[in-house]
């Protein structure tokens, strides 16, 4: 299972508005378990990590200065 950090922007946010906010970037954690069952393991607004549907966020790559910057704020 990989370790790395990974990010997610969320596309929808149906009956969580303040768990999730559209457009934002949110740090997902790897969770093959979760995966196939189509779900990713998210660290919402809560601070904490919960599952949510894959189809309400699109994966994405951060430049790796960015991606330090922004697990540094967390």
């Amino acid at each position: 299972m990989s370790t790395k950090q990974q990010f997610a922007i969320c596309i929808q946010n149906e009956g969580y508005p303040a768990s999730l906010e559209l457009w934002k970037v949110y740090r997902s954690l790897p969770d093959e378990k979760a995966a196939k069952h189509q779900l990713i393991r998210i660290i919402d607004e809560s601070g904490e990590d919960y599952l949510y549907s894959e189809s309400w966020f699109v994966p994405i790559k951060l430049p790796q200065a960015v991606e330090k910057a922004m697990l540094t704020a967390s």
